[in-house]
């Protein structure tokens, strides 16, 4: 991985800046009720990213999981490699990958619902329209058909705003490894919607 260490949380576009939670994960060793910060901070949002690709019925157990996990591990988090936040979907995106079958055949089902209609007019966030229209239609069936790292490496940009070195460190995966894979990814997307790219305000925001 290149360029500077992630020790802190880096803020979602549009968002205030977040808090850097490493040193309460430091805390939490000691004191393992600190750890509940963590959960308070981030259970919601982590929640929001599994509902969104497993769906709201298994939404609650991922993150209970995820959260679970991530206290058994707290002892080798490191603060210079990610910040508590990336590190944490990280764990979620490894536990969402025990599902790889429900994903798939959920999405593949999606794909048979048509696409929801925009109400709020055009969504300038690739989060918003990933939301509203890339779990249905066409779009959920070419993510259907992408390889697990692709699907990953995409929706962790789209759901989750990771740039490009956050999902490496969340992943563990090199740099390169993360372009190659969202390259790949967004061309077979294009390809199955017909030349069309609703990811492309991912490629405009993190290159």
């Amino acid at each position: 991985m290149t360029g500077e260490p992630l020790t802190a949380d880096p803020p979602r576009s549009g968002s205030p800046g977040r808090t850097d939670h490493s040193a309460v994960l430091r805390t939490s060793l000691q004191d393992p009720e600190r750890f509940g910060d963590i959960f308070d901070a981030y259970f919601a949002e982590i929640h929001g990213y599994a509902a969104k690709r497993l769906g709201p019925d298994a939404a609650s157990d991922i993150a209970a999981q995820t959260f679970l996990e991530a206290f058994r591990r707290r002892d080798r988090y490191d603060a210079s490699r990610a910040g508590v936040r990336t590190w944490l979907y990280g764990i979620a995106t490894n536990v969402i990958g025990r599902h790889r079958r429900s994903e798939v055949r959920g999405l593949r089902a999606r794909a048979r619902l048509g696409p929801v209609q925009d109400e709020g007019g055009h969504a300038d966030r690739v989060d918003a329209r990933v939301s509203a229209q890339g779990l249905r239609g066409r779009l959920a069936g070419a993510l259907a058909e992408l390889s697990d790292g692709e699907r990953d490496v995409l929706l962790l940009v789209a759901l989750a705003d990771l740039g490009h070195e956050e999902v490496a460190a969340a992943l563990g995966i090199p740099y390169g490894t993360v372009g190659s894979r969202l390259s790949r990814a967004r061309r077979k997307v294009r390809e199955a919607l017909g030349g069309t790219n609703p990811m492309r305000e991912v490629e405009d925001d993190h290159g």
